[in-house]
């Protein structure tokens, strides 16, 4: 029997909050409605300031509870546009903002902020919330999560073929009888960080202006020369790494165009995955996120991949801009059906387990 689930992602990209409407049973995982809502500029300034600057515990716990807020208005504004009704949910799938992951320290953790009881108690429905703590307890990396969900949906259709999530991160999910998937290097944080800051443009659209420019082969070099591009799977990463202080640290010494460093990140973005793919003998390149929209990026990939046939998600008929967001409406039901997910090959946990806390709607 199918019940009906909701799932929000707010990504690493920080382009805003995506929310699906799915109906989910042993076997599939429909959408029925999708909208993306806008971050405002506050609360997007406010995210990144907390992630370069010291923090009090006010200010921490305040900005929880904003994003909570903010989750609940564009929950509200969803259940309305699309004529739902909350009491016929089974859950809500939040997943929250990372602030920062730190699997690899001596005291693990990754911390999401959007306060999940003040969304349940908001709308009266159950939320499932905190979705990584629960591998890292158990030795795990805690991300990426979505490749249990990659292999429940694309693992029965394809074969020699892997699953690309181009969202801040960039991470590939080999489809295959042992699931593996891990982070691979950035997609769009560097690229928006990038275009932001001197264009105060939101994104590349269409990688045009990566396009204008001209590869930096040295700066490349220095760029590869990162410690995480040489890490073996598990592995995972976030802007507590790749961030605004990290690439003005790599271009120290370097006097380039704009559109030249422009043009270099992307050549690393896609040098990075296009190795990772040739290692994983893979065909089909299911492309996923904000990223497989940049025909640029495609095409450098493509280049790279002449033997890969590369495709974006919707032309075998899932959503690529909603398919993160339906993984937790779908981690949503595997925890309140008490059901495991099998990740342990996939992060390094000791075992697989259920993933999430449970706040309740009354």
């Amino acid at each position: 029997m199918s019940d009906y689930y909701i799932g929000v992602m707010s990504g690493t990209s920080l382009d805003g909050i995506d929310i699906s409407l799915c109906s989910i049973d042993d076997k599939e995982c429909k959408e029925l409605h999708f909208k993306e809502y806008p971050y405002d500029a506050t609360i997007k300034e406010d995210i990144l300031q907390s992630i370069s600057n010291p923090l009090t515990l006010k200010e921490l716990g305040t900005l929880d509870t904003k994003l909570g807020l903010i989750y609940l208005d564009a929950l509200r504004s969803f259940l309305e546009e699309f004529s739902i009704d909350a009491q016929g949910l089974k859950a809500i799938g939040l997943h929250g903002q990372t602030l920062w992951h730190e699997p690899n320290a001596r005291y693990p953790f990754s911390m999401q902020l959007g306060n999940a009881s003040v969304v349940a108690k908001g709308l009266g429905v159950r939320v499932v919330s905190d979705f990584r703590s629960g591998d890292i307890a158990n030795g795990g990396q805690g991300a990426p999560l979505t490749p249990a969900f990659h292999q429940f949906v694309f693992g029965e259709r394809f074969e020699n073929a892997a699953v690309l999530n181009l969202g801040g991160i960039a991470n590939l999910t080999p489809l295959g009888e042992r699931l593996i998937g891990f982070d691979l290097a950035p997609a769009n944080i560097l690229l928006d960080l990038w275009i932001q800051r001197h264009q105060g443009k939101k994104y590349d659209a269409q990688g045009s202006w990566a396009k204008s420019g001209k590869v930096d082969e040295t700066l490349l070099k220095h760029f590869l020369q990162e410690k995480f591009f040489q890490l073996t799977p598990p592995k995972s990463t976030g802007r507590e790494l790749f961030n605004g202080a990290w690439l003005d640290a790599k271009l120290q010494g370097f006097e380039l165009r704009l559109e030249d460093v422009q043009a270099t990140l992307l050549e690393l973005s896609t040098k990075v995955i296009s190795d990772a793919v040739k290692k994983q003998k893979v065909q089909t390149l299911l492309v996923c996120g904000g990223g497989a929209k940049n025909s640029f990026f495609l095409q450098s990939l493509a280049q790279k991949l002449p033997s890969v046939e590369i495709q974006v998600t919707d032309a075998f008929g899932v959503n690529s801009d909603s398919l993160e967001a339906m993984a937790f409406a779908w981690f949503a039901r595997k925890c309140m059906c008490h059901e495991v997910v099998h990740l342990k090959s996939v992060t390094g946990a000791k075992k697989d387990s259920i993933l999430g806390v449970i706040c309740a709607a009354d």
